[in-house]
């Protein structure tokens, strides 16, 4: 256990991006209502998935993180989960079938509400409000009233959150996810994407594969790893009064854990020295995630890494590089060689998403496909050049046929991004572009093990 940590010791250093809630009576119902509301995951998964992931910091996996930039309440409904769930299953199977190796699956789901802002408030038509920091905080609506920071607005996200697991785990463990059921997982609108007869393809060949299990006298249906499959969730630790609140004591080892979400991950404007969210997460047992970006120098991370894992727990970290294409070679290496020398054992993950944003000519936000390929691409590089595991993927992305980041093979224009653009905070993969990148990523896995394999020899 940390030393000189409780779940309110965060209290005590510099916090940055929490909202402020001008009734504090208010805000202290919400809190010890959610201290007593069941917790939505289990200590027990929380040591799973860090399982998982040290598998993949030793080069035995790869980590599939994706889901929503912001879950919203107004587009809270069964089908969004299961369509993104469906994508997430596609992508793994196209990963694991040409990388043979296992995939840890994560959503950024079922917790995804709180988002930072480069600026406090916005101004429109001469109006200046409260920014939009998220569901679980406030509105999205351009209104005073919407606006107003509400603490039961926690309830709420508790509520949608504990109804997203609950239908996660029906469809990971209740025969939804089962290896039989692959043909199905195709949504309908992805059907014109060339990618979609490739996914066909590769879904025949694991049939066959399966065909020939059962002649040998291996039911599939009897195989827990074919018949279902283990999905975690996971969320950026931004509002701290939402962690700390549903913070529990696991009662088999006395450890703490933050039971919102099996993993956590601190954002590139939340992790500095003396920072109250990463003093919050060094004391709880989940695998935590940390975005590097350009402004982090090997120095600091080393220094985060003692904090956050001064035990060196393999699975513990989870490393998520966010530079952009076009400096994701020059700014990434200097990080890996420093944790390769300090000996750390982490993910290195790739977030190819945020250091891609740029403002289309018709004023929507947009991430060129491109630009994403690029940066996974460089980060391939980056590993295959240093000699370490190129670990996971950190998208953000929707089972959704979106129309918000522009390019690939469906070929979404920048005059196409206002026909389906829904988010509710950054542009998203839609379903096709997903299963586009997981057979480009395969590609690279594959080049990966070539390499790896050569090196042994």
């Amino acid at each position: 256990m940390a030393s000189n940590w409780t779940p309110e010791s965060w209290k005590s250093r510099e916090a940055r991006h929490l909202p402020a809630y001008l009734d504090a009576e208010e805000l202290g119902r919400v809190e010890h209502k959610l201290a007593n509301f069941p917790p939505l995951v289990f200590a027990g998964e929380a040591r799973a998935l860090k399982a998982d992931l040290a598998n993949v910091a030793a080069g035995k996996g790869f980590l599939l993180q994706g889901g929503d930039c912001a879950e919203s309440f107004a587009e809270f409904h069964p089908n969004n989960i299961r369509d993104t769930f469906r994508v997430l299953l596609q992508m793994a199977v196209v990963l694991t079938f040409a990388s043979k190796q296992p995939v840890v699956k994560v959503g950024r789901m079922a917790g995804q509400f709180a988002k930072p802002r480069s600026a406090p408030t916005e101004t429109q038509g001469g109006v200046e409000l409260p920014s939009y920091l998220g569901d679980i905080i406030n509105g999205i609506d351009f209104d005073a009233d919407s606006r107003r920071n509400q603490p039961d607005r926690m309830l709420e996200a508790y509520s949608q959150s504990a109804a997203t697991l609950n239908l996660l785990r029906a469809f990971s463990s209740g025969g939804y996810a089962n290896l039989r059921q692959v043909h199905k997982w195709t949504l309908d609108h992805i059907g014109r994407s060339p990618w979609a007869q490739k996914f066909s393809e590769t879904a025949d060949r694991i049939g066959e594969a399966l065909d020939f299990m059962e002649a040998c006298g291996i039911d599939p249906q009897t195989v827990p790893q074919l018949k279902g499959t283990s999905f975690y969730t996971s969320h950026e630790a931004l509002l701290l009064q939402y962690e700390q609140a549903l913070t529990r004591q696991d009662s088999l080892t006395g450890d703490w854990y933050d039971c919102s979400a099996h993993m956590l991950w601190i954002g590139d404007r939340t992790r500095f020295d003396d920072s109250a969210h990463v003093e919050f997460l060094r004391g709880v047992g989940n695998p935590i995630g940390m975005k590097c970006g350009p402004s982090l120098e090997p120095d600091a991370l080393l220094r985060m890494l003692d904090t956050l894992n001064p035990a060196r727990e393999p699975g513990r970290m989870t490393l998520i590089s966010r530079f952009g294409d076009d400096k994701v070679e020059a700014g990434l290496p200097a990080l890996v060689r420093a944790v390769k020398r300090e000996g750390h054992p982490v993910v290195w993950s790739c977030d190819p998403m945020h250091g891609n944003v740029i403002k289309a000519n018709n004023g929507y936000k947009t991430r060129p496909f491109d630009r994403i390929l690029g940066e996974v691409r460089g980060f391939f590089a980056v590993h295959r050049a240093e000699g370490t595991h190129a670990g996971g993927i950190h998208i953000e992305m929707t089972g959704q046929d979106v129309t918000e980041c522009v390019g690939g093979a469906v070929a979404i224009s920048h005059e196409a991004l206002a026909d389906r653009y829904h988010t509710h905070c950054d542009p998203r993969l839609n379903a096709a572009q997903s299963i586009e990148l997981a057979f480009l990523l395969a590609e690279m896995l594959n080049l990966e093990a070539v390499e790896r394999a050569q090196r042994a020899a």
